[in-house]
């Protein structure tokens, strides 16, 4: 059962005529993480249904996303038909990340709901692959113009999920591929820099659910830094303490030292308002104070919410079906609010367009189509609702607006 939203507390007006991002530094910014990882028969890739289905297989009973995304606003050439219905018997269609239209569309979406940018996930293990490095190419360099033309920050962010020994070579490798064939513009004026230096971001570092290859790390973290970068580390929620989802060795802090902005990964490790305000004092503020005493940027992760009931199905799992409710943005805020009140100067919003575990922020269609597999909706929410709130946090990140849960009175 949805639960009601509570009464009006305070009014926010959209800015439609955002201003250029200041992208010297990530300081005072909102931004989201950006998977661009969609992928559809017949859209150029050769991927197939990639992060649609599992096996190839998308239809029916056959999903691996958890929301169905709005089309509506992408040109009719740049969508594809599915063997999915809407209600009223029409073909439900989806999008594919690699055509610049789309990317376009959603950096747009950026601007409009004033939200400051994106870091571009970009998986290491797929690099060494052609088949897939190469669609990977082609929306980096979507997001780099797209970012550039709306007036927003990107920054790209290197996922080591899966690396084995000797596998950091694929990240050095790549990164210079990428500089060589001047494929990536990090002096652009598009790109984040932080305390003077192009930002990159490796997420993965210290999870307990890998190996630790911490010497591996510390020798790409030096890379980068010799290269002239500054660099984010993504570690795991209890980093600090070095327990639950983290390993338990030392030497992990002392590489985390070295890097410029930590970002714990809190994606389920809290499901409530509730929650999120009790963690304030005991994980947020000490988080922060670790950070300050080693003259780091904290930048804490915040999620809408969680659901992978029809990606657990195609591998063989149960799981439960919207399983950390998003409460109609106020779960979102929640966390936004918990962070602020800890000392956080920045925040990053997972994900803009995650359909996979149902975190996605930007704009989903509240009639998915019916049958066998379940899509999140919320019918009394208008479709950019998220993209509304995620703009409201940037206000609330820089004490435009009141703490209080602003309740959104217009639909769009």
């Amino acid at each position: 059962m949805r639960r009601a939203l509570p009464l009006l507390c305070t009014f926010v007006v959209i800015s439609l005529s955002a201003q250029v991002v200041d992208t010297s530094t990530l300081t005072g910014k909102v931004v989201c993480g950006y998977q661009g990882w969609f992928r559809c028969e017949g859209d150029g890739s050769s991927n197939g249904w990639h992060h649609y289905a599992a096996g190839g297989k998308f239809e029916p009973g056959h999903a691996h996303i958890e929301m169905w995304p709005d089309v509506s606003e992408i040109p009719q050439q740049d969508r594809f038909a599915t063997p999915f219905k809407h209600a009223d018997g029409r073909t439900a269609e989806v999008f594919s990340s690699v055509r610049e239209s789309v990317v376009q569309l959603h950096f747009k979406w950026m601007r409009d709901y004033g939200i400051d940018g994106a870091f571009l996930q970009r998986f290491a293990t797929t690099t060494r692959d052609k088949r897939f490095r190469e669609p990977m190419d082609q929306v980096l360099a979507h997001c780099q113009d797209a970012a550039k033309a709306n007036g927003r920050g990107w920054t790209l962010m290197y996922d080591l999920s899966g690396i084995k020994k000797d596998g950091i070579q694929l990240v050095i490798n790549d990164w210079k591929r990428l500089i060589t064939e001047k494929r990536l513009d990090r002096d652009g004026a598009a790109y984040f820099h932080h305390h003077g230096k192009p930002l990159v971001a490796l997420w993965g570092l210290g999870f307990n659910d890998r190996e630790p290859l911490l010497d591996e790390w510390s020798r790409l973290i030096t890379f980068l830094h010799d290269d002239g970068c500054a660099i984010m580390l993504g570690v795991p929620y209890y980093w600090r303490t070095l327990d639950h989802d983290c390993i338990k060795d030392p030497k992990l802090h002392e590489l985390i030292a070295r890097a410029d902005i930590v970002s714990p990964w809190a994606v389920g490790r809290l499901g409530t308002p509730q929650d999120a305000a009790n963690r304030v004092e005991k994980t947020l503020k000490p988080d922060v104070a670790w950070c300050a005493e080693r003259k780091l940027d904290y930048l804490p992760v915040i999620f809408p919410g969680f659901s992978w009931q029809n990606l657990s199905k195609s591998r063989g799992q149960e799981a439960k079906f919207d399983a950390i409710p998003r409460l109609g943005g106020q779960f979102l805020w929640s966390q936004a609010l918990a962070a602020k009140q800890a000392g956080s100067q920045m925040l990053y919003v997972a994900m803009f367009d995650e359909l996979d575990e149902g975190t996605a922020i930007f704009k989903t269609t509240n009639q998915p189509p019916l049958g066998e597999s379940r899509f999140l909706a919320e019918p009394d929410l208008p479709n950019g609702h998220y993209l509304w709130l995620t703009g409201t946090l940037v206000k609330l990140l820089r004490g435009e607006v009141s703490e209080a849960w602003p309740v959104r009175l217009e639909r769009r």
